[in-house]
């Protein structure tokens, strides 16, 4: 099962179970797919619906901060229910260990020696952590190795 129909049982799922808040965090994120599909005149594939998906959760990363240094402990809670739903439709993240050996690794194949080639890195990097690892993580490990 693809993740767009996933989404579409959980969605009917979380009605049947009148689970309104998780309906809503459902319908939010197929209406982002869905105008991106419209965008783009066809399907989205799974790989388009885990950037969408890492996308939603990054922004609401970013609120949730912002909500936190505000001081707005309801927005923020609502924020992080929220991000859990939505963490539920991507894959295993990995951990900061696993993603240093990733970052060791492509350093390694790219033959990277300093930030000038930071570039270079991250563009072999990031398909292999694609929606497993937060890319914020990702970037600091890599200046932190070309160091």
């Amino acid at each position: 099962m693809n993740l767009t129909e996933r989404l579409n049982d959980d969605m009917k799922q979380a009605m049947k179970s009148k689970d309104k808040f998780k309906l809503s965090t459902i319908r939010m994120i197929r209406s982002t797919i869905k105008n991106q599909e419209i965008e783009l005149k066809r399907d989205l594939d799974d790989n388009e619906v885990l950037d969408i998906l890492s996308r939603e959760i990054k922004q609401r990363k970013d609120s949730l901060q912002e909500f936190e240094k505000a001081g707005r402990n309801d927005l923020a809670e609502h924020v992080a229910a929220e991000i859990d739903i939505i963490s539920e439709y991507l894959p295993e993240q990995l951990t900061e260990e696993e993603v240093k050996e990733i970052v060791k690794q492509t350093i390694q194949e790219t033959g990277a020696s300093s930030k000038a080639d930071m570039g270079k890195v991250m563009a072999a990097l990031m398909p292999k952590v694609k929606g497993r690892a937060d890319g914020k993580l990702v970037n600091q490990l890599v200046q932190q190795f070309l160091q």
